[in-house]
């Protein structure tokens, strides 16, 4: 047969879990990582998608069993290792995995692991609906990793120069994205599980209270302030359920949450350089009064 005719065929998908590494065949790789550092060991997904809800990016690779969920940013946390269809995953990939996985040099039984932790990622068996048998191992950025946070690192700090006075939270939430997590201008970049372990006015439990909004993570954000001098930045504002911002309120949200709607376009007259905005987190006036200032408008 003619070699172009011949399909190829799948490496075997190696993974050696160090406690200070983690690699892939051979190659290191460490979280948050990237698409461009998958692709070198997997390849190119077998299939590419956006979920309904958040509109955060699926990857797939099928010949490996592998499933990959992550924000519009760019950053990988983790990925999945699919070992059955018992789940509910949008766009899963259509085979599974049949690889290896070794803790330093002793082969794991990923059917019997429940999870263990190393300084920069974890390993944990996923069960869906009380379920005993797995349906994927997932590999991810260990959140729980301890690490020195600067005292007064959250702490809000008064500023001499100008601010920009905000009407409606959620335009706030919006410019916030643009500015912290898209530019990096606005520091320090916030994180959820980073501000769980600094705040220490009380234990901030996400496990429990992950799943709608912490007030004092709300009121951080409405505090937060922004120079008047970074407004020229702000050329166009894209809302996906996937920006840091919100995942970074709520730790386990659904992608349906109304809080942080912006219910009013006042605030855009701060910004004479916006003249974009997709909106998925708005009230129906928001579009027709942004369209109105002559700033193109649209629904994500």
């Amino acid at each position: 047969m003619l070699n172009f005719l011949k399909k190829t065929k799948p490496k075997n998908i190696q993974i050696k879990c160090y406690e200070a590494r983690l690699e892939i065949n051979g190659i290191v790789l460490t979280f948050p990582t990237n698409y461009k550092t998958l692709v070198e060991i997997f390849g190119e997904p077998s299939k590419k998608s956006r979920t309904k809800l958040t509109r955060s990016y699926i990857n797939c690779w099928d010949k490996y069993g592998l499933y990959c969920n992550y924000a519009s940013s760019g950053n990988i946390l983790g990925f999945s290792l699919i070992l059955s269809k018992n789940h509910s995953l949008e766009n899963f990939p259509n085979q599974f995995f049949k690889g290896e996985i070794f803790d330093s040099n002793k082969k794991i039984n990923y059917h019997e692991l429940t999870q263990i932790g190393f300084e920069n990622y974890v390993l944990k068996k996923m069960t869906y609906q009380g379920k005993k048998k797995p349906y994927a191992i997932s590999i991810r950025l260990n959140l729980n990793t301890r690490k020195e946070i600067p005292r007064d690192k959250y702490l809000i700090k008064e500023q001499n120069e100008e601010k920009i006075t905000f009407k409606d939270f959620g335009f706030k939430l919006a410019i916030i994205q643009e500015l912290m997590y898209n530019k990096e201008l606005l520091k320090p970049k916030f994180n959820l599980n980073e501000f769980a372990l600094w705040y220490k006015k009380r234990k901030i439990n996400l496990e429990k209270e992950g799943y709608g909004p912490i007030k004092e993570v709300t009121q951080y954000f409405k505090d937060l302030t922004i120079p008047k001098n970074l407004a020229f930045e702000i050329k166009e504002i894209y809302q996906d359920g996937g920006n840091e911002i919100y995942l970074n309120l709520i730790r386990f949200g659904d992608g349906n949450e109304k809080y942080w709607d912006i219910e009013s376009s006042e605030d855009a007259k701060h910004f004479e350089n916006l003249k974009k905005v997709s909106l998925c987190y708005a009230k129906e006036n928001v579009l027709n009064e942004l369209n109105e200032a002559g700033i193109k408008t649209e629904w994500l």
